[in-house]
């Protein structure tokens, strides 16, 4: 029994080593820790949009300011805690998140993602369909102004019932698991068909300790 025992707890160690390995293989050889890469994950979660608002989660531009607009005031609503906003605090938000280097300003007449009522701008109601737009870190290189992040794009659809379907930005699919299955068992199925999503590379500054998005590209 007490052989038995032991086993279990060296499969547990062995299994919780391969998470940790996948957890870290983007940034070992770069010098890159844990904290670095939940902070990366974090930031690009919450510019990170959904297609059916914006055409793509997260288009290609060379400069923040020449990204489009409906999908930066969408990432600005994306992250409001009070969704009723004067117009400074509309500029000061979006400070907060593409940093000093972001020079757009709010349009005083309002938009479609924040309409002006009076004095103030009120955040509009977004309708979501049943596919999560998801990214996956894939590899991580340091360079001198931060990183340089390939990420996966990928659809979780979960349009039936128990089931997620894992499809690639083309609506083809590729896997299916039980809602009740875990994540990791996802992006198992994203890292052994590779070859089947999209990937874009992610250039992200560090200033003053904080992650602002630069550029994106294709592979």
């Amino acid at each position: 029994m007490k052989k038995l025992v032991i086993i279990i707890f060296i499969l547990l160690a062995i299994l919780a080593g391969m998470i940790l390995y996948l957890k870290l293989e983007t940034g070992s050889k770069n010098n890159i820790n844990v904290q670095e890469i939940e902070n990366i994950e974090d930031y690009i979660s919450k510019i990170y949009m959904w297609k059916e608002i914006t055409n793509e989660a997260l288009p290609c531009f060379d400069n923040i300011n020449e990204a489009d607009d409906l999908w930066i005031w969408e990432v600005i609503k994306k992250n409001l805690d009070n969704y009723e906003l004067t117009y400074e605090e509309i500029q000061e938000k979006s400070k907060e998140i593409f940093g000093e280097n972001f020079k757009k300003e709010f349009p005083k007449e309002g938009n479609e993602s924040l309409k002006y009522d009076e004095s103030k701008y009120i955040a509009t109601q977004t309708q979501f369909d049943e596919e999560e737009d998801v990214f996956l870190l894939n590899n991580i290189i340091k360079t001198q102004e931060g990183y340089k992040v390939e990420i996966i794009e990928y659809l979780e659809d979960y349009s039936e019932n128990n089931n997620v379907i894992i499809r690639n930005l083309q609506n083809e699919e590729i896997g299916k698991v039980k809602e009740d299955e875990t994540e990791t068992k996802i992006q198992e199925i994203v890292k052994n068909n590779i070859n089947r999503f999209n990937k874009k590379i992610v250039y992200l500054n560090i200033l003053n300790e904080k992650l602002y998005i630069q550029k994106v590209e294709k592979e």
